[in-house]
């Protein structure tokens, strides 16, 4: 059986318990996947790196039910990392949340605990999120954030009757940097096998791998119908640097399963977009080598002379734009494809689930997506791409432009509604 880590809150210590775990099964030689809940695309990267399998995004809100148990079916067992606290997710009814994927998949719960500030107060908690949702196993706590041996023996007693898998030490250690969107990119850290490899350490001698392994089966689900994304184009030219990094590979690989010739190819390097039918610049973080992008003729040059369908997401959007403001003020050029202009001098958080339907472009039809940026858009002339919902159903304004063959939004499409 596979399992789910998760915690009361965010900031429990579940990014570093999952690495651990996925670093230390490797190392005893237990073939492992890590996936993750909802709309992430930088833990993924690290849990990639940790046991050396392509992660997943398991999105309760964004997928269906079919969806969610084809993609998680496979010959390894799964190892998924929690978004947020156990039962939160969008309003109104708290969908989305990592509980739905611990019902959709019958998969158990251990539930991280931060006990850094609490004592005897551990017991109702823990108590509170066994009891709260029957469909919902939790078989066991890890206790992060441990002061001392007494600390130690005081949440003991107050858990006498739940099984405690592990009492992780407080230690800055593993501290992780980050920024706007999350954590620093896997591939920025060049610490990257040092800190998977502490975490490991840490993890097999603190908590209770043997215990841990028992839990390890392929996750096999009942075959059915999957809805599957359709290609936007048979050949793709897709970005792929430290600048555009952020693309879901459960939709690439529908890309692939229909038959689309994918290529790659990095924005950074100055490298020309392959001559293919459309070109796709995911998000990521142009904003922080904006000078960089704006001097890079040959890329910049190739998105200018193509006559492809060019398609940005967010970063990329702003990428096609006519200039982005850097957080220091300093205004560069963009490839001026859209009439665009996007800062990040002042920056505001737009963030939540859409729901999305295709005025027009390479995407039609209707689509679940999820925004999460801090850029403020200055000016947006042109015909608005998607009309968009939140996650509540409330109307919000149209969404990005399009102009010619030249399209893009700051929606992330998770997947086909």
């Amino acid at each position: 059986m596979s399992f789910i880590v998760a915690a009361p809150a965010s900031g429990s210590g579940k990014t570093t318990v999952t690495l651990g775990i996925l670093r230390a099964l490797t190392n005893r030689g237990i073939a492992v996947r890590g996936a993750k809940s909802g709309p992430d695309y930088i833990d993924p990267r690290f849990h990639e790196a940790a046991c050396g399998q392509p992660c997943l995004n398991l999105d309760a809100w964004a997928m269906t039910a079919a969806r969610i148990t084809s993609l998680a079916a496979g010959p390894l067992p799964l190892v998924i990392e929690g978004a947020m606290g156990l039962f939160d997710g969008a309003p109104p009814d708290g969908k989305g949340a990592t509980a739905d994927l611990a019902r959709i998949l019958g998969l158990p719960v251990i539930l991280i605990v931060d006990a850094g500030k609490m004592a005897g107060s551990v017991a109702p908690l823990v108590q509170g999120f066994i009891a709260h949702d029957a469909d919902v196993h939790i078989v066991g706590v890890i206790l992060n954030n441990v002061g001392s041996p007494r600390h130690e023996a005081m949440l003991r007693r107050a858990l006498a009757n739940v099984p405690i898998l592990g009492v992780i030490p407080r230690t800055a250690a593993l501290s992780q940097p980050s920024r706007h969107l999350g954590l620093v990119q896997a591939q920025e850290r060049p610490d990257l096998e040092a800190y998977l490899d502490a975490a490991a350490a840490l993890i097999t001698h603190h908590c209770d791998m043997d215990t841990v392994q028992t839990m390890l089966r392929a996750t096999a689900y009942a075959s059915g119908p999957s809805h599957k994304a359709v290609p936007p184009a048979q050949r793709i030219a897709i970005a792929q640097d430290a600048a555009f990094a952020f693309s879901y590979p459960h939709l690439l690989q529908d890309w692939r399963d229909a038959g689309a010739d994918l290529q790659f190819f990095s924005p950074l390097a100055d490298e020309d977009a392959p001559d293919t039918d459309l070109i796709y610049l995911p998000g990521g973080y142009p904003e922080l080598y904006a000078g960089h992008l704006a001097a890079n003729a040959r890329f910049l040059g190739s998105l200018r002379r193509s006559n492809a369908q060019i398609y940005g997401e967010c970063g990329g959007y702003m990428t096609l734009g006519e200039v982005l403001i850097d957080a220091d003020g300093t205004a560069h050029p963009m490839a001026g494809l859209l009439a665009l202009e996007t800062s990040f001098e002042k920056r505001a958080l737009h963030l939540g689930y859409r729901d999305l339907q295709a005025l027009a472009g390479p995407f039609a039809g209707t689509w679940k997506g999820h925004e999460f940026h801090y850029a403020k858009t200055l000016k947006a002339s042109g015909m608005p791409l998607f009309t968009a919902a939140d996650a509540e159903g409330a109307s919000l304004p149209a969404m990005g432009l399009i102009q010619n063959n030249v399209s893009g939004s700051f929606a992330h499409i998770i997947d086909a509604a």
